[in-house]
């Protein structure tokens, strides 16, 4: 395998660590891509797409087109979140179900890990950059505890929760899947991808083109949203850098009060398949847990989390070092 080749393999187990991420709701996909060096060429990738694509293609042909507007580049990473999403889908809804605490630990320690390496980046605290931080944290803290809606069946809500999910995705500390539960939507879009890959087993080509519907509606929202956001996060970067840094590491501490592993329930809801869920949920100490605490299970998880974290960024910089 080429050297170049290997790089794009790489790319893509990076897409699917940021699909898996992107599945639980507290988690941003975002995060995943800034901690292993992708996010800046991800959104710089995405701005750089327009109709001149076609142009190009009819001018240069098909490799000047791939070269120019680094699609080998955006192939690999979303191959690999589509790939994640499509598999990991059940194995987290049920692992979510029968393990939270071990779930919920290993994430903690993802993001915990995740503010000391986006924090660190933030060469000047003074004044703006204390309140953004405060803002962000407040604004993500705000969210955790905001009480989810009941979405909508009608086909034009994939297209709408496609959008606005995808702008939550690509921050890093945002998480687009909990954006979907506020929506309401979270339940219907992963109930939508089960239904999809149940009708390509079971052949039944009925439930096929009512789910691809679905799925095709709530991917053109994702692209939209995405390409709309991509500019203003560019310009973000490249002029309000640690600005945004500071709102993205708020946005990160903000978002620990949703993964944090230990809940107690304060209100439930009646999901898609008749079974009760939690709709509200308060943080509280593992000494008034309800059930086993696991604390020993979750402090290993959490550790094995913050690693996961340290590796992606010792990745990221060799991979920098090569690239030099």
């Amino acid at each position: 395998m080429s050297k170049s080749a290997f790089s794009y393999f790489i790319v893509m187990l990076k897409g699917m660590a940021m699909g898996a991420a992107d599945v639980v709701p507290g988690v941003s996909g975002g995060t995943i891509a800034f901690i292993s060096g992708i996010y800046e060429e991800l959104i710089e990738t995405i701005d750089r797409l327009d109709f001149g694509i076609f142009k190009v293609l009819k001018s240069e042909g098909f490799k000047a087109m791939f070269l120019q507007y680094n699609l080998r580049f955006l192939i690999s990473l979303f191959a690999g979140v589509f790939i994640s999403i499509l598999s990991l889908a059940k194995l987290i809804s049920y692992l979510l179900e029968n393990h939270p605490i071990i779930v919920w630990s290993f994430f903690f320690g993802l993001v915990i890990a995740s503010i000391i390496y986006v924090g660190r980046q933030i060469t000047k605290w003074n004044f703006s950059i204390i309140l953004a931080t405060i803002i962000g944290i407040v604004v993500a803290y705000y969210i955790t505890i905001a009480t989810p809606t009941q979405a909508p069946t009608a086909l034009y809500f994939f297209f709408l929760s496609g959008c606005i999910a995808i702008i939550a995705m690509i921050l890093p500390g945002v998480s687009g899947s909990f954006i979907l539960v506020l929506l309401g939507s979270y339940g219907m879009i992963i109930g939508t991808i089960t239904d999809f890959q149940e009708s390509i087993f079971a052949q039944d080509w009925d439930l096929f083109k009512k789910s691809f519907i679905k799925l095709f509606l709530f991917g053109l929202g994702c692209i939209i949203g995405l390409k709309l956001f991509s500019k203003a996060l560019k310009w973000m970067f490249a002029h309000k850098k640690e600005l945004i840094l500071a709102v993205l590491t708020g946005f990160m501490i903000g978002s620990l009060n949703k993964i944090w592993p230990w809940k107690k329930i304060l209100s439930t809801r009646i999901d898609r398949h008749g079974e009760e869920v939690p709709l509200l949920e308060k943080s509280i100490l593992p000494s008034s847990f309800e059930g086993e605490s696991l604390v020993m299970y979750a402090i290993i998880f959490a550790i094995i989390g913050f690693l996961v974290i340290f590796l992606l960024e010792r990745l990221a910089v060799s991979r920098k070092v090569d690239a030099n």
